[in-house]
């Protein structure tokens, strides 16, 4: 990890600040969408940091730094191990920085502003995915599932299908968009359109009926599409030889997953628990009342090799981390946590990890289960 070499220069040298001004590391952050902190670690480990100095030595990041960093962040969100993504970021020639750049600029100013989708004459994913990905992430370009299906190819799901199902009320249309196909990576699946989907519906206002709640039609559809891929899962496991889902064998390296007090329907605590079971792993979640005491008992009695806490709140009550490591100090937990102020009061040790992104969480679980 220590031998990854500083950003290159491939093909002369870099853009001129006059072309697009240097950065500070705050503004870098805040393009991002991650903590200044995170940008300094990059910097530290794999030499991803800013290459222009200005008066009184501060080091700013220039426009090629930024789309190294662009290209470090997407890879990370789609599951690459952050030492891999590193070494493309810092391989990338002029070329791919280039067309970062590009793809960057051209869709900063996609924000939905939660207003209710129109019909276009051609609805294609290359309208939707952009918008999602600034949603959560302004500055990761489009991947390879946003652009256009071949002609007479059927269009892949798209955010706003799904949203547009849930806000309908339609059940079974819901259901259809969001099932998982075989092969499908659900981790990839919860990353690119369950959860913009989720922040789509979440921002926005309805006038219902008695009974109509588009957060529940997509949590029901979400949810059955994460049962419906596990049981086929595991039955194509034990019909190939594979020990049951509650064989010892299995149950020796067990990741405890849990939600934090009030959230009334984990949906990435599920998701997460179905990514790491694609992966081999078996994974478990904690529902129903996980009080603190309660939760310790659960860890003495499973023995788990690493425990989650996922939570998309945005003050979550975090006892259960506090109270698991205090008696099992060597024990990994990974907190999936979003928000800066609530990850200040976590424990400061080493075995305590917090994680902002999905696939980060998930990269981070299987490393230790692994």
């Amino acid at each position: 990890m220590n031998s990854l070499r500083s950003a290159p220069n491939p093909g002369g040298p870099r853009r001129k600040a006059t072309e697009a001004p240097a950065l500070a590391v705050a503004a870098v952050a805040k393009r991002l969408g991650v903590a200044p902190a995170t940008l300094r670690t990059w910097d530290r480990r794999y030499g991803l940091g800013p290459s222009e100095h200005t008066a009184g030595s501060h080091r700013r990041y220039t426009a090629d730094d930024v789309a190294r960093l662009v290209i470090m962040r997407r890879l990370t969100l789609e599951g690459v191990a952050p030492v891999d993504a590193a070494r493309a970021a810092l391989d990338a020639d002029e070329s791919d920085l280039a067309l970062e750049t590009e793809v960057e600029d051209d869709g900063a100013d996609e924000v939905d502003e939660g207003v209710p989708d129109q019909p276009a004459a051609d609805p294609g994913p290359a309208e939707e995915s952009p918008a999602a990905g600034v949603r959560l992430l302004r500055s990761v370009p489009r991947g390879a599932g946003d652009e256009p299906a071949p002609l007479g190819a059927p269009r892949p799901t798209s955010v706003s299908d799904v949203v547009d199902a849930a806000i309908a009320f339609d059940q079974k249309r819901c259901d259809q968009l969001l099932r998982i196909a075989p092969g499908t990576d659900p981790g990839q699946w919860w990353s690119t359109l369950v959860e913009p989907a989720l922040h789509r519906i979440a921002e926005r206002t309805f006038l219902a009926s008695p009974g109509e709640m588009p957060e529940v039609v997509f949590s029901n559809a979400t949810l059955a599409a994460l049962r419906e891929y596990t049981q086929h899962s595991e039955e194509a496991l034990v019909a190939g030889g594979g020990p049951p889902p509650n064989h010892p064998s299995r149950m020796r390296r067990i990741v405890l997953i849990f939600a934090a007090p009030g959230e009334q329907v984990p949906l990435a605590a599920h998701a997460l628990a179905a990514a790491l079971g694609a992966q081999g792993v078996m994974a478990r979640i904690v529902t129903g009342s996980a009080t603190a005491h309660r939760s310790l008992e659960l860890v003495t009695m499973v023995r788990p090799a690493a425990v989650a806490v996922v939570t998309m709140q945005p003050k979550p009550v975090l006892d259960v981390v506090h109270t698991l490591h205090e008696a099992n100090p060597d024990l990994p937990i990974f907190v999936g946590l979003a928000s800066d102020e609530a990850a200040a009061g976590l424990p400061f040790a080493s075995t305590v990890q917090r994680v902002r992104s999905f696939p980060g969480l998930l990269h981070e679980a299987l490393a230790v289960v692994r």
